[in-house]
């Protein structure tokens, strides 16, 4: 007897391809979802905190759907254009995201981490650390902030970065610069492992 054949597993469906084919068929948008909602919650959530993260997400894909007939099949991946999306649809709610950093300044780390000696050193470093962090994020420019979120939340390419944003790659590499040198400048004082003289 002859072993049947079976089929190579499929090959994921590129997200071009899903948006051209939810042009006549709209229900193959939501394979989109699928894919990037969790991912751009998650982004959401750590600029404007969860109570705000899911309506954005929700505004994001109904953003995207609506401009699905503008899109460039030419870019098989769909992250850039929804984190770009998603990072406008941020801007609107700036104050938001201040409050959000205010807060977070004053509040404690709940993070878990698997050992009691892990636990303790993490929460002693980020203790130590977020402060500082979320007073140098609270400073940058919204521009500035945007590109360094993107690429350190998103882990997006600067190529990416720059076609969610619609900037220059050139441009993302200054304000990123600035935005490393900002947020050094103002961690240069943090560090939780140095003893007190």
């Amino acid at each position: 007897m002859v072993p049947a054949m079976t089929a190579p597993p499929t090959a994921q469906v590129h997200d071009c391809d899903l948006i051209a084919r939810s042009r006549t068929h709209p229900e193959a948008f939501a394979a989109l979802f699928d894919r990037y909602s969790g991912m751009l919650y998650r982004y959401v959530s750590r600029r404007l905190g969860p109570e705000v993260a899911e309506d954005l997400v929700g505004e994001t894909f109904l953003t995207a759907f609506a401009r699905r007939k503008h899109y460039d099949l030419a870019y098989a991946d769909a992250r850039p254009w929804l984190f770009g999306i998603a990072t406008k649809l941020v801007s609107r709610h700036r104050r938001t995201e201040a409050a959000r950093y205010r807060a977070l300044q004053r509040s404690t780390v709940e993070d878990t981490v698997d050992s009691p000696a892990n636990r303790v050193a993490a929460e002693v470093t980020a203790r130590a650390s977020r402060p500082a962090l979320v007073r140098a994020l609270a400073v940058l420019s919204a521009r500035d902030r945007d590109v360094l979120l993107l690429i350190a939340w998103s882990d997006l390419s600067y190529e990416e970065v720059a076609r969610a944003l619609g900037i220059p790659v050139g441009t993302v590499r200054s304000r990123l610069n600035r935005a490393r040198r900002k947020v050094r400048a103002e961690l240069s004082d943090t560090n939780p492992m140095r003893e007190e003289a």
